[in-house]
């Protein structure tokens, strides 16, 4: 593999990156909820991620100087991160098309909190009765957000959403074991164009034709999501994960602005309050993890 210097570490540029991811997938994830509402099928929305997301993705592997990111010796592992990241994006779509965006946005935030179980199910990992404190924590702030008994929400919208976050949690931890070998570039690349090949096969059947603002939603949740791939790489590039991971929780705020801006809808008191315990939950598990010396880069969700 093609290996490029580490830059200087730039903390304030690194930052700026996160926040920029951040709010490209706050607006692809509303642009989602757009496409559905335009009339477009989940396996048009994901493959036009992907489609579209492709030239930000070259763009990064040439700037990152990663032309041989396509050489691989675990071709296996790839494909089966492929089948466990198509199958956690189609679901976080599709929670996409049953919850308010607040709602599906703040769910998926627990998947640090599943990715803390898995290490140590999963990889063996020592998780202390802190972190497990967090994850618990975390949890009930979930509870919170789907509102057992109170406000409806539409149930299998909550399922799907829960199961895209642990789907999401899966993916991290799959990527983590591939990243020994392979570089980020690489697992991306794969990923793109094997779920591109799988979701074409299905486009016969489920692509249709759109008019003008149909296709520019289409094109934006790509592209959106193309970049906030991208950016959220490149701060990992100047800046260690504790400083700039909590910037991550900005994408909640965006939620619920291009909620209320696009649909009207205002976040109830149990969002913002099982909202405000998932965020605790993740930022005292990155300050235990850096106080421990075992933080390791986090990896994008598969949107």
């Amino acid at each position: 593999m093609t290996s490029t210097p580490r830059p200087k570490q730039n903390r304030l540029l690194g930052i700026g990156l996160r926040l920029a991811a951040a709010t490209s997938f706050a607006f692809m994830a509303a642009l989602i909820k757009l496409g559905f509402e335009a009339g477009a099928h989940t396996v048009e929305l994901v493959f036009y991620r992907f489609a579209f997301g492709l030239p930000p993705l070259l763009v990064w592997i040439v700037w990152s100087g990663s032309f041989d990111a396509w050489r691989t010796e675990r071709p296996g592992a790839h494909l089966a991160r492929a089948a466990l990241g198509l199958a956690t994006m189609t679901l976080a779509f599709s929670a996409l098309g049953y919850l308010p965006l607040a709602e599906a946005t703040t769910i998926s935030f627990a998947a640090p909190l599943f990715a803390v179980m898995l290490s140590a199910l999963v990889l063996g990992e020592t998780v202390g009765v802190h972190r497990w404190s967090a994850v618990a924590a975390g949890l009930l702030g979930v509870l919170i957000v789907m509102q057992p008994g109170g406000e409806e929400l539409p149930l299998v919208g909550l399922v799907i959403a829960v199961v895209a976050a642990f789907g999401i949690a899966c993916v991290n931890i799959t990527i983590r074991q591939i990243g020994k070998t392979d570089t980020p570039q690489t697992t991306v690349l794969w990923f793109t164009v094997t779920s591109m090949i799988v979701v074409g096969t299905l486009m016969p059947l489920y692509g249709q034709s759109h008019d003008w603002r149909t296709w520019a939603i289409l094109a934006g949740v790509g592209t959106f999501g193309g970049l906030g791939q991208l950016f959220l790489t490149a701060s990992l590039r100047f800046a260690p994960v504790p400083v700039i991971a909590p910037f991550d929780y900005t994408q909640l705020l965006w939620a619920v602005l291009l909620g209320w801006l696009l649909w009207g809808t205002r976040a109830p008191a149990t969002t913002w309050a099982g909202a405000a315990v998932i965020v605790a939950s993740g930022l005292y598990t990155v300050y235990r993890e850096q106080k421990l010396g075992q933080d390791k880069a986090r990896v994008a969700p598969p949107l």
